[in-house]
């Protein structure tokens, strides 16, 4: 369907530079970003690339760590309990 549409500038200079650096025509570019826009609340899950970190670090045992971090927790609701929040 042919159709007239105004566009703000300044989203037409993101789209003209999407179209020029995916090398793909202008009317592609702007009928993908229509569609993405109209798509169902939550879209499809992204597929990113996974990463190994490797385990941690020689002497860190994470056992201790979450220790610690239960403490700091149980502090930040003692002093939420005794604002009154």
């Amino acid at each position: 369907m042919r159709t007239t549409l105004t566009l703000d500038d300044d989203l037409a200079a993101r789209l003209e530079t999407l179209s020029q650096r995916r090398g793909v025509p202008f009317k592609q570019v702007v009928n993908e970003a229509i569609r993405k826009g109209l798509a169902p609340a939550g879209g499809r899950a992204l597929d990113l690339p996974a990463f190994d970190c490797g385990g941690p670090l020689p002497g860190v045992d994470l056992d201790k760590v979450l220790a610690l971090d239960a403490l700091f927790e149980a502090d930040r609701l003692r002093q939420k309990l005794l604002a009154g929040q």
